[in-house]
């Protein structure tokens, strides 16, 4: 039986492959400097302009999807008696998924037959993208719900996410390290290493001197823990800097060949957090 993919704007897939796969998305919304935007997935969304603005110093707020747009979302699909998989931005950055899971419940006590599976990625970004993506490809070739939802479970903690922040002062502004940190940090020109770890939260693992050794170090960070590299893409994300990118994407294929790499910028509701010139490598290896 047919079922319907959805996830969230914070997937950053190129729109082009949202589109070839008729995934439904969950739109975030951003306020900067007062503003409010929708992340489409850049059907209108200008993410060059916004990128520019974050490079100005103009800082970004994001909120937490509420149960009534899930219950939109949902209600469609159960109306039509179609099956649905959720694949959910992670639980530990965003209250969203509590909202998802509240609306299905929702719809269990309005409905004898709800077949909506709700799961938790406990992954960001292209991260998210990437096992979004993978999982799109096995509905493609035939996977069953059951089987897809299976091999999501059993297969999440084996993506691996390596970030780096080109401003470290960017993250003390979203609270994510103290003052004293990032002033010293900036000083030493410090470049830190951020990872997602098994509970879906993003922690520091490392820090780096200088960009260049920064992006480096996402380079053998990658090669050291991917697997299964010819079955499975590898996501190159960053914010406003496609050069930095494709350096990184240059020097993967020195030393591995993963099934395509494909490189992308942020959506904005996760450029938010990072600020300009933040960069990533998502992939798939050992369980996290």
């Amino acid at each position: 039986m047919d079922y319907q993919l959805i996830t969230d704007s914070c997937c950053d897939l190129p729109l082009e492959l949202v589109e070839r796969f008729d995934l439904d998305i969950v739109n975030f919304t951003i306020t900067i400097s007062g503003e409010e935007l929708i992340d489409d997935m850049g059907k209108t969304f200008d993410k060059t302009s916004f990128f520019n603005r974050l490079k100005e110093g103009e800082t970004a707020s994001t909120s937490q999807v509420n149960v009534h747009a899930y219950l939109e979302k949902f209600k469609k699909y159960v109306d039509e008696g179609k099956p649905v998989i959720y694949l959910g931005f992670s639980s530990e950055l965003s209250g969203s998924l509590n909202s998802a899971r509240q609306a299905k419940q929702m719809l269990e006590e309005e409905y004898d037959d709800v077949d909506l599976t709700i799961i938790d990625t406990r992954a960001a970004s292209l991260g998210e993208g990437l096992l979004v993506y993978e999982a799109a490809l096995k509905k493609e070739a035939g996977m069953s719900k059951d089987e897809l939802v299976n091999w999501v479970e059993d297969n999440k903690l084996n993506y691996h996410s390596w970030v780096t922040v080109d401003d470290i002062k960017h993250l003390q502004r979203g609270g994510r390290i103290s003052a004293t940190a990032a002033t010293v940090g900036s000083l030493l020109n410090v470049k830190p290493i951020i990872i997602m770890n098994r509970e879906g939260k993003l922690v520091p693992s490392s820090k780096v001197r200088g960009r260049k050794k920064s992006l480096q170090f996402l380079v053998d960070q990658t090669v050291k823990n991917i697997r299964d590299e010819e079955e499975h893409a590898v996501f190159i994300g960053h914010v406003g800097v496609p050069e930095e990118a494709d350096f990184v994407r240059e020097k993967l294929l020195e030393k591995v060949s993963p099934k395509e790499i494909i490189v992308s910028s942020y959506g904005p509701t996760v450029a938010a957090h990072t600020g300009f010139g933040s960069l990533s490598v998502f992939s798939y290896g050992e369980e996290r």
